[in-house]
């Protein structure tokens, strides 16, 4: 299975998922694409998601029986962690434009 969630993405992306996937909330699709369907949905979302952010979770011959993959900015990132992945937020720097506004 295949899951893909969507944040602050164009409605034309969420279309083109419901092509191949459920969209079982707003922005969170869940499918079982093949691997090729799944590498052209990725190389459209990546390329297309602009500001927003984009996850696809798949299955992998690994521990976990998953991998994740990201795309877009402010996003979470997969880290190994001793043979495990998990999912780490790149730390703000004190001179940070984010920090300052808040």
């Amino acid at each position: 299975m295949t899951v893909i969630v969507l944040i602050a993405a164009a409605e034309g992306l969420r279309g083109h998922l419901t092509r191949w996937m459920v969209e079982v909330n707003a922005g969170v699709f869940v499918g079982n694409p093949s691997r090729r369907i799944r590498d052209r949905l990725w190389d459209l979302l990546a390329t297309r998601i602009g500001d927003g952010q984009a996850i696809m979770v798949e299955p992998a011959a690994n521990e976990q029986g998953w991998t994740v993959r990201t795309a877009g900015k402010d996003r979470w990132h997969p880290t190994d962690y001793d043979g495990l992945i998990l999912s780490a937020r790149r730390r703000t720097q004190p001179n940070d434009k984010r920090l300052a506004a808040s």
